[in-house]
């Protein structure tokens, strides 16, 4: 991995993980099945350790995408804040560097989906178990395995 080359603006571990738990969204970067690069933007969940998970439809762009490289990089846009008089904008932002790997174990998925559940709906989690009984053999998870993190901020 290339040393980020503003020190500066570099985040210790502990806030880049802690922007990374808070997120709401993030951009999954990848090489396009044309060599190319492809980009788009998804919910996902870190478990607080070194998987993010993601789910998606059993077809598509991103799994034919992923099928010729797994390689990723994950990004997350933290707070940002316009600072017009000095021509310069304050931001946070974490960058995941990994593989994605898309045949997990029944049960490993369905944590996935639950730790979703828990994240974006957690006033929902018995409608959510339902949810994912029904729709779980429908729906694909993606777990990309974390290589290496770096976290910016100015």
């Amino acid at each position: 991995m290339r040393e980020i080359r503003r020190k500066d603006r570099m985040m210790d571990p502990e806030e880049a993980y802690s922007l990374l738990l808070s997120g709401e969204y993030g951009f999954l970067a990848m090489v396009n099945a044309d060599g190319g690069g492809y980009g788009i933007p998804f919910s996902y969940v870190w478990d607080g350790k070194q998987t993010i998970y993601f789910h998606c439809a059993p077809e598509g762009h991103k799994l034919e995408n992923l099928a010729k490289e797994n390689r990723v990089t994950f990004t997350v846009v933290g707070a940002t804040q316009l600072l017009p008089e000095k021509f310069a904008t304050a931001y946070q932002s974490v960058m995941a560097f990994g593989e994605i790997t898309r045949e997990l174990p029944e049960e490993e998925g369905k944590t996935a989906l639950r730790l979703l559940v828990e994240k974006y709906s957690p006033d929902h989690k018995q409608s959510g178990e339902k949810y994912i009984q029904g729709a779980f053999h429908k729906t694909v998870i993606l777990k990309m395995h974390i290589h290496h993190i770096t976290g910016k901020k100015k």
